[in-house]
């Protein structure tokens, strides 16, 4: 597909969306969504399992893996600032069913993980209230807080953030910018009193020694590279390389402000300005915050439930739990809706090529949002949320997002090849070094994931394929356009009755105007 078929194809109403997004709006949109689970909950847990006090060095791995990807994202959305992000630049780059691939891989790392941000917000929620002593009732404090089945505060929280992506982009926008200003604050304070907290004794055992391997039977949850070396246990060096893989999903979202390319002013700077600055801004952030807590208590000693909020307990800083759980909760707030934004838009980008329901890319004329594909999308993450352990396929979001990665990477290389003379707000440094560096360091810590990761992931693309082969294939604009166009008939010879179009001289007929009474106008 030309660049140009990708990006002014469609400008009408119908299918356009609206200018909203100025250079700062982008980096917000870009901190709201990374800055959330890293901080609240994951760090601690691959501290206490699998890296050790070395998990702040696990952060910068995946931090400087995510940014070689940024400056490959960066230069695309420059040349092709459209709302399909990875998506469209695969289908100008490689074709239609490269495109799909991609796009289906996308719907994986999205829609899942606004499931599992869903569900983590609940717990925290539910851990906010308890601390601050408000008590639900019986019939209701079973059903919120809950890690597996029906849980109220999931449905609440996506039923609500749905709404807000549907009532349109500046709606969200602001709702985005109250609560990422109030989580940074709360950021802010756990980064300073924890450092008056820090005992840098903690961080003397780095790399802990490594422990055992497991038994044969956890085969399956052990990481791809650790089966094909021997090594299934944790710590050590390879227990920071293989928590590197697990706290990508900290980064995940810093491509979905690509997807606000066609929302965005002076898009080809604007863009690459907002995804590399908004991931800087976040990498600094996660180390700081990973550094003070691993300073804070021994790993040994961490409480995976709660890592942040044991280590100020047993600091004696028992206030600073409230804090941490209201940014815990306002943190997740911002992925999910951010998240929610950026599938809606790749969605909504498919629908446009016709490669899932095209009625799906229709922009409400009230709210100049695509309503339909939002609704859809919010009524999808329920179910999953509500339905399916979506806790416990966090490294399925992660996998789905670096094999993104690594056809954005390619297609950078192929693009300089193929398109040379494309214009460019932004272009990759080191260029093809970079990018072979960027696909290789995301192949690294795909290795790095467990088995059953990859198993699930197969399958996952395996129907996406299916679903290709079955609707995406025959319906898709490309496919129509393939299309040959039926020949109109033939006139007939002036003066022959022509049963279509009616006698001469009757209205509608190839003869002159009938005058009153059914006589010629001479």
């Amino acid at each position: 597909m030309p660049p140009g078929h990708a990006t002014d194809r469609w400008t009408g109403a119908r299918h356009g969306l609206p200018t909203a997004y100025r250079g700062a709006d982008l980096i917000v949109l870009g901190i709201g969504v990374m800055i959330g689970a890293g901080i609240f909950g994951l760090a601690g847990r691959q501290a206490a399992s699998m890296a050790g006090p070395g998990v702040f060095l696990s952060f910068m791995i995946a931090g400087i893996t995510s940014l070689l990807v940024a400056f490959c994202f960066a230069e695309l959305a420059s040349a092709m600032p459209t709302a399909g992000s990875a998506y469209t630049f695969a289908y100008v780059i490689f074709g239609e069913v490269w495109a799909w691939v991609v796009g289906w891989a996308l719907i994986l790392e999205l829609l899942l993980a606004a499931a599992a941000v869903a569900r983590a917000w609940s717990l925290y929620a539910a851990q906010m209230l308890a601390d601050l002593g408000v008590n639900l009732p019986g019939a209701v404090a079973g059903m919120v807080g809950q890690s597996m089945g029906f849980d109220l505060f999931t449905l609440f929280i996506l039923v609500i953030l749905t709404a807000v992506v549907a009532l349109g982009a500046r709606v969200g926008l602001r709702t985005l910018w109250i609560i990422v200003i109030a989580k940074l604050l709360a950021i802010g304070a756990v980064i300073v009193i924890g450092a008056l907290h820090f005992d840098r004794r903690n961080l003397a055992a780095i790399p802990v020694p490594a422990t055992p391997g497991g038994k044969a039977e956890d085969a399956l949850h052990s990481p791809l590279l650790g089966l094909l070396f021997g090594q299934t246990g944790a710590f050590g060096w390879f227990g920071i390389f293989a928590a590197s893989a697990a706290i990508t999903f900290a980064y995940i979202g810093f491509d979905v402000v690509a997807t606000a390319a066609e929302e965005a002013e002076d898009a080809p700077r604007s863009i690459p300005k907002g995804i590399i600055r908004g991931l800087v801004i976040t990498t600094v952030i996660y180390i700081a915050v990973a550094v003070v807590m691993v300073g804070m208590i021994p790993y040994d000693e961490i409480d995976t439930d709660a890592p942040l909020a044991s280590a100020f307990r047993d600091a004696g800083v028992g206030f600073m739990v409230h804090v941490i759980n209201i940014g815990a909760v306002l943190g997740l707030t911002t992925v999910i809706l951010v998240l929610l934004v950026g599938l809606t838009r790749v969605m909504f980008s498919m629908a446009r090529d016709g490669l899932i329901p095209r009625p799906l890319s229709k922009i409400n004329r009230s709210y100049h949002s695509p309503t339909r594909v939002t609704l859809v999308i919010g009524f999808v993450a329920i179910l999953l949320a509500e339905l399916v352990d979506v806790l416990t396929l966090e490294p399925l979001v992660v996998i789905g997002a670096l094999f993104v990665f690594i056809v954005v990477a390619g297609g950078v290389i192929r693009m300089r090849q193929t398109m040379p003379e494309l214009p460019r707000g932004f272009r990759t440094p080191l260029s093809p070094g970079l990018p072979i560096a960027t696909i290789l360091a995301c192949l690294w810590l795909m290795v790095n994931l467990q088995l059953i990761t990859w198993l699930y992931f197969i399958i996952w693309m395996a129907f996406g394929v299916l679903v290709y082969l079955v609707y995406g294939r025959r319906n898709s604009v490309l496919a129509t356009m393939a299309r040959p166009v039926p020949e109109a008939p033939a006139d007939p010879p002036p003066g022959r009755y022509d049963p279509a179009q009616g006698p001469p001289g009757r209205p509608g007929g190839p003869g002159p105007t009938a005058g009153p009474r059914g006589r010629h106008r001479r």
